[in-house]
């Protein structure tokens, strides 16, 4: 295909299958791409589905009738792009061409494309896009009008690199926050980043390293990481010298957490199975607990799962995230420690699970240590941890998480 027509054509296609079929991001292999294609079409597919419904108002001005949805999409793109500054001229030729490539269903509407995106104003300024009504209204409640639009800003913008290092490890330049991670706003290729051969440091958003600092892990500690998959929080217990195994339900997650301890030349048994079903030979010091949730707090890096979801899987979640709660508290040793999170925004996930563990378990108790760089107004009345994503706005932000400590009694 002609200069950047490969990786646009393959954006739109990741647009059908998102908005089209509800399948995720995650799901798109891409091999048919050179690499560089390849990331950039998920990046344009990414920035598009976080302006889409603001696209859509902007097109629907110049569209008498709805197009079909792969017409539809590669507007979507071309209005996405042209509101992050790229050239008109190489936009409007490029969803002319990927129209007329399209087939039968949509050849005849290459003329239409032309027409609508030469109709756009310049410079194309489009809103912020907001959180679909399922989610908004719960979080507006939850926190209030003016805080969801400033998560929805953040939502908006593409989001930096955070890294966990790895103390003595060669690792880029960047901006150092608050709490340990290390930021980068154009990091490029991973691989040729130092320290990267070196196992110097990983990927991991600065509000998901957090639950191990809650956890406070020591050395030589017998620590379960329970769902464990993709393996930051397993890299970072090994890396504070415990005696770490990882469980997930899932084999082929598994294998990306045994890839990263190789790389770093750290050590954890790994264990695939059904937390609900598998039993430990022998209590643990300490357990972390990242629950599977809605995820509602990665809508930043993931701007597919407003499209994918609506929110019916809920109850189903907050279920098994009790269920899964008990069942590693009872895998404590007496007087040990368990760090339950959730990457959600919803209380459901977070604050209503404390008050409802805490009401099932009495005798625990809630630990609040403190935690550099952080505003200790962070923590909720019952001693857990609410992180959301307009934190450090201005840096770029964080992913929405619920953390808290429980001990069992000694």
């Amino acid at each position: 295909m002609a200069e950047g027509i490969a990786a646009r054509a393959t954006a739109v296609a990741i647009l059908d299958g998102v908005v089209g079929e509800g399948r995720m991001l995650s799901e798109f292999s891409g091999d048919h791409l050179a690499p560089a294609d390849r990331a950039r079409a998920l990046r344009l597919a990414e920035t598009t589905l976080r302006h889409l419904e603001s696209a859509d108002r902007l097109l629907d001005r110049h569209l008498r009738r709805a197009p079909p949805l792969s017409v539809r999409n590669t507007l979507r793109l071309a209005v996405a792009e042209r509101s992050q500054g790229a050239p008109a001229h190489g936009v409007v030729n490029a969803a002319v061409e990927i129209t007329r490539r399209g087939g039968r269903r949509t050849a005849h509407l290459a003329g239409l494309v032309n027409a609508v995106l030469r109709a756009l104003p310049d410079p194309v300024v489009l809103p912020v896009q907001k959180l679909p009504r399922w989610l908004r209204q719960p979080l507006v409640h939850t926190y209030g009008r003016d805080i969801v639009s400033a998560i929805e800003a953040v939502h908006a913008q593409e989001p930096p690199l955070d890294l966990t290092l790895r103390p003595g490890f060669p690792h880029p330049d960047g901006e150092l926050l608050p709490t340990g991670s290390l930021r980068l706003r154009a990091p490029g290729q991973l691989s040729n980043l130092p320290g990267y051969a070196e196992g110097g440091w990983w990927v991991q958003d600065a509000a998901a390293a957090l639950p191990v600092q809650l956890l406070q892990p020591r050395p030589c500690e017998r620590i379960l990481d329970l769902c464990a998959a993709p393996g930051g929080k397993t890299l970072q217990l090994a890396a504070a010298g415990a005696e770490v195994t990882a469980l997930d339900i899932s084999a082929p997650r598994m294998a990306r957490v045994q890839a990263n301890l190789s790389r770093t030349g750290l050590a954890a048994t790994l264990v695939t199975a059904d937390a609900l079903h598998w039993q430990p030979e022998a209590p643990f010091d300490a357990i972390l607990l990242d629950a599977p949730c809605s995820a509602t707090g990665t809508i930043r890096r993931h701007p597919d799962l407003p499209f994918v979801k609506d929110g019916s899987e809920l109850p189903s979640l907050t279920a098994l995230q009790a269920r899964l709660l008990d069942r590693a508290l009872g895998w404590l040793t007496p007087g040990g420690r368990l760090v339950f999170s959730t990457c959600s925004l919803l209380p459901e996930e977070g604050e209503a699970q404390l008050t409802a563990a805490l009401s099932r378990h009495p005798d625990l108790a809630v630990e609040c240590p403190a935690l550099d760089g952080l505003d200790p107004a962070r923590w909720t009345p019952e001693g857990g941890l609410r992180l959301r994503p307009d934190l450090w706005a201005e840096q770029g932000g964080m992913d929405g998480f619920f953390m808290v400590r429980l001990r069992r009694p000694a």
